[in-house]
């Protein structure tokens, strides 16, 4: 699915890629000589009939450079885009106290262009299952998509430091055979429930701000985006594995990734690893708890440095535009207050942090974790920022913030 967007935003510096004035939220990397995506392909999937299938090494992720001046491309530094709208919300237990992010922090909704790096791939199923165990894990792939890219490698990576393994962010047999110990059946069935077919959905958002106020919610587009969130799936897989899924009736029935229920164990510290955008929770003995990927913030408008402490979190939280401290969007000169939802510009959760107008959230396009970069917070995909939310403790968990 291509989605048009109304601007861009700087894309890290790492390896070449493409851009142009569209979003390809489908994949940046397939491995070589996949198999067709079945429910059968992905419950007999291993390691080593995958790597038997490469026959080269695989693939290194493919990430992106900065746009080129002109349609679709990000500003230069210092022009007027490279500004943001405020954020405000109320913090959890505390429901007289306002969090209001400057220009150079809160994130604007993730603006970009990035295209396949070859042709028409498609996911491979080995790939799926190893994102899949990877999230029961609690070692967050991002958007379970069925590629190898960069995110998938830092989930592994993560599961490495977990149980002693040698870090390498590589699939190898020591790595797959501790996390096949999880024997359960990776997609699972679903069926479509008048409540998932009447939630709050909007047939589109505008990209004028001004329109974009006039609205009462920012909700997700239709089921299969909310189903596809909710079972931490990239859409277009979700649609790969149900070809002939209308998503529009009840008892209809899917093939979804069986994700696993949240992490429960309350966390003393969160890291911020700036350098390898990636997320990760320690409970009070310093095990992991739970990791992720995430956008931090350019080196214009850096995320953090040194330790804070997480004040509390708020969910849904409503956007504040206010064009004489932050950038001008159009034609708009005049303070705005765009709706709460989870395709809103901080997603569907805010942890708010002891700096001021600081935060860790969510986002309204969790493929593009950390494909972009932030204004200064920190962006996770929805159902991250949720699970994270759910085992900080407020005055208590302190989050570091690493170069």
């Amino acid at each position: 699915m291509t989605t048009q967007l109304p601007h861009s935003v700087l894309l890290s510096l790492r390896v070449i890629g493409l851009a142009s004035a569209s979003l390809v939220t489908g994949p940046l990397v397939a491995s070589a000589g996949a198999q067709a995506i079945t429910p059968q392909a992905i419950e007999s999937a291993t390691f080593a009939e995958w790597q038997a299938r490469q026959g080269v090494d695989a693939p290194s992720g493919l990430d992106v450079e900065p746009a080129e001046p002109g349609e679709g491309a990000a500003p230069a530094p210092g022009e007027a885009d490279s500004g943001s709208a405020t954020a405000e919300v109320a913090v959890t237990g505390e429901p007289s106290v306002v969090v209001e992010t400057p220009a150079n922090t809160t994130d604007v909704p993730d603006e970009t262009g990035v295209q396949p790096l070859s042709g028409e791939e498609t996911p491979d199923p080995f790939l799926v299952r190893l994102q899949i165990l990877l999230d029961r894990a609690h070692v967050s792939p991002g958007v379970i998509d069925g590629y190898l890219g960069e995110n998938t490698r830092k989930a592994i990576r993560a599961y490495e430091e977990m149980r002693g393994l040698a870090v390498d962010g590589e699939p190898d047999e020591e790595m797959w055979t501790l996390l096949v110990v999880d024997t359960g059946e990776a997609a699972k069935t679903y069926q479509i429930t008048e409540e998932d077919l009447s939630k709050r959905y909007v047939e589109t958002i505008p990209d004028d701000y001004e329109d974009m106020a006039q609205m009462e919610w920012l909700g997700f587009h239709g089921p299969a985006e909310m189903l596809a969130e909710r079972f931490h799936m990239d859409e277009e897989l979700l649609k790969t594995l149900n070809p002939n899924a209308t998503f529009s009736a009840a008892g209809e029935e899917l093939l979804v990734a069986s994700v696993a229920d949240p992490a429960d164990t309350k966390v003393s510290r969160i890291t911020v690893d700036k350098g390898r955008g990636l997320v990760t929770a320690f409970d009070e003995s310093g095990a992991i708890v739970m990791s992720a990927p995430a956008t931090v913030g350019s080196s214009d408008t850096p995320s953090p440095s040194g330790t804070v402490t997480v004040l509390g979190a708020a969910p849904d939280p409503t956007y504040h535009y206010k064009p004489d401290v932050n950038f001008t969007q159009g034609d708009n000169r005049e303070p705005l207050t765009l709706p709460a939802g989870p395709n809103g510009p901080v997603g569907s959760m805010w942890i708010d942090l002891s700096k001021p107008t600081y935060g860790i959230h969510g986002t309204a396009h969790p493929a593009l974790i950390d494909k972009t970069q932030s204004h200064g917070c920190v962006r996770l995909t929805n159902w991250d920022a949720q699970n994270l939310a759910g085992l900080v403790l407020p005055n208590e968990t302190k989050v570091e913030f690493l170069p």
